[in-house]
């Protein structure tokens, strides 16, 4: 069973192995609330993985480790478990959904494993991974559902009553639920009035509907690009765990997603992964009451696939009102480009895209359009801006 002895075992296991990561004050990122990070994306392998997938490795016979493991994982299991076995002389087999971040898959190998790509999501690798374990007598190491892997995922929590002794909440990411689990549990035993607060992506909210149902049914789909967090259906272990020991659990969408992680990388020059900063995201977007809670955020990796992260710097700009697009009728005669850049450029925007292309049929024959990307400072500039071409007789589309 689950005890805090356990998980303080564990402490001592990851202790040449795991850094204690640092907690950081971060005021910046949410107005009126006593914020700090928990920088478990500054980890050994970018997560908070390698602790527990450590701390079972380490706990296995010398039969279990002479025949190796297998795994399943979105991509930051799969390194824990790649260094963990490369540590301990172990064969290990990773399986991970083929549209897994090749970073990710990259990363694994780096460290030893062997990978096999299963097409899919995480529920299909893991089903892959078990039947590899049936085959070639692999121990099957679980990303979230075992008490071990628990326990050194909870070691976060003995960190954060040692880093921040008079904590009020903590905002954990969830997926399987084993990272949460662990702090749960570890917390909650250490200071029973602590709020423990779980955060999933609106796409894949299974811990969520699972506690609001009483019962544990498959997600038909999961839709996020937090791939870390994307699993359709939670643990029996975890599910229970959850069930006693977490407050509330909350969801925030893509789109705050990525304006969490704008905010880490321009206010607290820290890269996170989507994963990583749903537990931000639901701080900035008020899902949660935190008014006079000293609160901490799990970081939980900074794994981001570098193909995306344009994309989501992007979307992050268009969410905070940072950047904007907007789309002109204009009568095609010369001068309107500059009556519109000066009005534009009045009201401090600054533009950085223009697109100009003749009207299509039903409009008037020497009608066009202009389509415009603007840098701006916030929605209330954007608002100015439109207001300031509209009173100029400018038509917004």
């Amino acid at each position: 069973m689950l005890t805090i002895d356990n998980v303080y075992r564990a402490r001592n296991a990851l202790q040449k192995v795991a850094r204690k990561t640092d907690v950081i004050y971060a005021p910046q990122l949410c107005k009126g609330v006593e914020l700090y990070l928990k920088t478990e994306n500054l980890q050994v392998t970018g997560s908070f993985k390698v602790r527990g997938a450590y701390y079972k490795m380490s706990r296995l016979s010398a039969e279990e480790k002479a025949k190796g493991v297998v795994a399943c994982s979105a991509g930051n299991h799969a390194q824990g478990v790649a260094l963990a076995a490369r540590e301990n002389g172990i064969k290990a087999v990773i399986c991970l959904p083929d549209g897994a971040p090749i970073s990710k898959v990259e990363a694994t190998k780096s460290y030893g494993a062997e990978v096999c790509l299963v097409k899919g999501v995480y529920d299909d690798a893991y089903n892959h991974a078990l039947s590899l374990r049936d085959k070639e007598g692999y121990t099957f190491l679980h990303p979230f559902n075992d008490e071990d892997v628990i326990a050194g995922q909870g070691t976060i929590g003995l960190e954060l009553a040692e880093q921040l002794p008079d904590l009020d909440a903590v905002i954990v990411p969830i997926g399987g639920g084993g990272l949460i689990s662990g702090i749960a549990y570890t917390l909650k035993t250490v200071n029973p009035k602590i709020k423990v607060y779980g955060v999933e992506a609106a796409g894949a909210a299974s811990m969520k509907a699972a506690l609001e149902k009483g019962e544990m049914d498959a997600l038909a789909s999961v839709s996020t690009f937090a791939d870390g967090i994307a699993v359709k259906k939670p643990g029996e272990l975890t599910y229970e765990i959850c069930k006693h020991y977490v407050d509330e659990i909350v969801t925030v969408s893509d789109d705050e997603i990525a304006a969490a992680i704008l905010a880490l990388m321009e206010k607290q020059k820290l890269v996170t992964e989507g994963a990583g900063a749903v537990a931000v995201a639901a701080a900035m977007f008020g899902k949660l009451n935190l008014k006079g809670k000293k609160t901490v955020c799990v970081l939980s990796g900074g794994n981001i696939d570098v193909n995306i992260l344009s994309r989501v710097i992007d979307r992050g700009l268009l969410m905070t009102g940072r950047s904007c697009h907007l789309t002109l009728e204009l009568v095609d005669k010369p001068g309107q480009l500059q009556s519109v850049s000066s009005i534009i450029a009045e009201h401090g925007g600054n533009v950085t895209e223009v697109h100009h292309e003749r009207a299509s049929a039903g409009s008037d024959v020497n009608g066009c359009f202009l389509r415009l990307s603007l840098e701006t400072r916030d929605f209330a500039q954007v608002e100015e801006i439109k207001a300031a071409l509209t009173q100029a007789g400018f038509k917004l589309v």
